[in-house]
């Protein structure tokens, strides 16, 4: 069960970080530390609840390929063919005519697996998608564009349950990822306008253990679903995508209640904030780091985030995070049955503990890293967690221990994600800026994604070597960049406590380490 919604706001400590621009005293508007609680818990409650649900259905409708291929869907659609040569799949799919042919058959001769492309359709438009998305979440207001957004592939999720090729079903998956584009940024813009830099973490960790244990309930639904085998003629494995369809759209009717805009646009939001509770929450931000967000497109802003090299190696540190964050997700239920020796229940079912025990430490690790105001320490844990989590799954022979290890690196490498995103949203300004770092995150993790896809195969079942090698590396480089990213943080922070140099354009301004 998840943590009460209303996030307790730590008391804030003393610090000589405070910013310099703060609102005259005169036209403040005294505000007693209940009042600001009560309305932070308000904003909890909206929010982190409408976001948290629907990027839990967006979770569960990503990671539903595993349980089912384990309930018939590999069999009767013909995915899993070994290394062996791969025909293209019928003219009636789009891809041979979208790529050709030629380059068709050499994508699938490298990949050897029809099951990896299906799983990797989903991420070329959901990268190439996520920019526009961002973009348009800014500019609808995310009150319209995101329960939207979870309508649409709700239904597309639906139709997946009728499919009669792997080609049309590598349709669909292109087709959920240029709806999910738009959720994940604009979400993780939401809640960055909304809150202060030091509340945010935590918010990223409700927001994504409610998203986890929503996501972890797949396992249990898709054992639950395919009981439904041969009810109207049709297997188990379509009632998975049938009923996860179903859920889907009654997530996006639920947010299209609770989703509210952007600070400046709230007030047209149903039954949320009154205007003084508005002014406060544009008051606090103000406070906090100098800037509420402005609704003018602004180009140059916007694309000199891409010219900073900070920007693209936290990108680096999201893409590591999710690498591993997939494989494990897309491939559990697999490891579980052919490396672990379960049943195909039981797989399906004992993927679940590790992401309820995810959501719940990770939810602790934020609420430590908001109270000390440390990001990095923590990224750097989380990898050597998943380290040792690897090396157990990899080189020992007990069931238990290797289930053991699947605690440690499902830990490790989920709550990495919360904890890069506060990481970026901490030491970035800008309205725009925030907005490109927001869709360059996100993007890098849809390449992480695509990756996590392929690095455990098949073929290298029952001891996933390959898989297992390449994720304990993308745990190695997060701790390259942190180190390099701290580093430089620290150096300048002590530039601008000796001659008070501007940190990302504003004096009193420092990096969060």
């Amino acid at each position: 069960m998840a943590p009460e919604l209303a996030i307790d706001t730590e008391k804030r400590p003393s610090s000589s970080h405070e910013l310099e621009d703060s609102p005259d005293n005169e036209s403040e508007i005294q505000v007693s530390p209940d009042e600001e609680r009560r309305i932070v818990h308000k904003i909890d409650r909206r929010l982190i609840l409408a976001t948290g649900f629907m990027f839990a259905v967006s979770l569960m409708d990503r990671v539903n390929l595993g349980y089912a291929a384990n309930a018939g869907m590999a069999k009767e659609l013909k995915l899993t063919v070994g290394n062996r040569y791969v025909s293209p799949p019928p003219p009636s799919s789009f891809i041979p005519r979208f790529l050709g042919s030629t380059t068709y058959r050499a994508c699938i001769n490298t990949i050897a697996e029809r099951q990896s492309t299906v799983a990797i359709a989903f991420f070329p438009t959901y990268v190439v998608f996520e920019w526009p998305g961002a973009l348009l979440a800014k500019k609808i207001g995310p009150r319209y564009f995101l329960p939207a957004s979870v309508l649409l592939w709700g239904v597309v999720m639906l139709c997946a349950g009728f499919v009669q090729t792997w080609g049309q079903l590598v349709a669909i998956r292109a087709i959920i990822g240029t709806l999910e584009a738009g959720l994940f940024p604009g979400s993780l813009f939401l809640l960055q306008s909304w809150y202060r830099r030091y509340d945010v973490h935590k918010r990223y960790a409700t927001f994504y253990l409610i998203s986890l244990v929503g996501g972890s309930l797949s396992g249990v639904l898709a054992s639950g679903f395919m009981q439904m085998q041969g009810v109207g003629g049709y297997l188990g494995w379509r009632y998975i995508f049938i009923w996860e369809g179903v859920l889907t759209i009654l997530v996006g009717f639920l947010g299209a209640y609770l989703i509210v805009d952007f600070p400046n646009k709230a007030k047209n939001s149903r039954s949320f904030l009154s205007p003084r509770e508005l002014q406060i929450v544009v008051q606090m931000l103000e406070k906090d780091r100098g800037e509420v967000d402005n609704d003018k497109f602004n180009l140059r802003e916007y694309l000199s985030a891409a010219l900073d090299w900070k920007v693209w190696a936290m990108g680096m540190m999201f893409l590591s995070s999710t690498v591993v964050s997939y494989s494990i997700s897309f491939f559990l239920p697999l490891i579980l049955r052919n490396k672990m020796g379960y049943s195909i229940l039981a797989a399906n079912a004992l993927s679940t503990p590790p992401y309820i025990f995810t959501a719940f430490y990770m939810y602790a690790q934020g609420w430590v890293a908001d109270r000390y105001r440390f990001r990095a320490p923590h990224l750097v844990w989380n990898s050597l967690q998943s380290i040792c989590g690897l090396c157990l799954l990899a080189w020992t022979k007990s069931a238990g221990s290797q289930y053991f290890g699947v605690f440690l690196v499902t830990a490790g490498c989920n709550a990495s994600i919360p904890t890069v995103m506060a990481y970026q949203s901490n030491n970035i300004r800008g309205t725009w800026r925030r907005a490109f770092c927001s869709a360059s995150l996100i993007t890098m993790g849809g390449t992480g994604g695509i990756v996590g896809a392929l690095v455990f195969r098949a073929k290298d079942a029952p001891q996933y070597l390959p898989g297992i090698y390449a994720s304990i590396g993308f745990c190695i480089l997060t701790i390259v960049l942190v180190a390099v990213l701290d580093l430089h943080f620290f150096r300048m922070n002590k530039k601008a406590e000796r001659d008070g140099t501007p940190l990302q354009g504003l004096v009193g301004f420092r990096y969060t380490l």
